[in-house]
């Protein structure tokens, strides 16, 4: 498993076409505004605020980077659903998160964030759906699970893989920020992504 011992934010963008330099492999997050991906990346690294958390959705605007190791990148992307941004913006943020999931030839795995209480939303089938048509690999994190009893989790994972319509292929993990349940299953995940 990975053992992060440095993590630098080292830039925000709004294009794929301007990279950090060097190039190493990239793991991207992605999910709804305000399903935790923050608390998530800040998690895995063993850091309280290296990505920004707000209780505001639709905060991370453009793609961030940051570079794990001298050896990979973490790539934050914009959330997507209800955040009060202009149509134009959010065409903008489309733009920008479709045109690095198609053409960063550095991306090796996309982390698809799910809210683990509230379950998959129409909008996150859609980004799965698409991730599949355009064979990017892809693994589901059902975040905030601690806030799912004990009992209740295997019925709830069963639900996000049937109303994302996923085969017995595709990895789903419950992770907590709280309480750190599901990192380092997801680390494990990220170290053979890039290898």
């Amino acid at each position: 498993m990975i053992n992060i011992k440095k993590a630098v934010f080292v830039k925000s963008t709004l294009s794929w076409q301007d990279p950090p330099s060097p190039r190493f492999p990239e793991v991207a997050f992605v999910g709804r505004s305000n399903v935790g991906k923050s608390s998530l990346i800040n998690c895995l690294l063993h850091r309280k605020n290296i990505a920004r958390v707000s209780k505001q959705p639709g905060k991370t605007r453009t793609l961030n980077y940051f570079l794990i190791d001298d050896c990979c990148y973490f790539v934050d992307l914009p959330g997507y659903g209800f955040a009060r941004i202009s149509k134009k913006e959010k065409a903008g943020w489309q733009k920008a998160i479709e045109g690095y999931l198609l053409n960063s030839p550095y991306l090796r795995m996309v982390l698809v964030l799910v809210d683990g209480k509230v379950g998959a939303k129409d909008s996150d089938l859609q980004l799965v759906e698409w991730l599949e048509d355009h064979q990017i690999p892809l693994t589901i994190i059902a975040t905030k699970i601690d806030k799912v009893t004990r009992g209740a989790r295997a019925a709830q994972l069963k639900n996000i893989r049937q109303s994302l319509n996923l085969t017995g292929e595709t990895p789903v993990i419950l992770f907590s920020a709280k309480d750190s349940t599901g990192r380092n299953e997801t680390l494990k995940l990220i170290e053979q992504a890039i290898r």
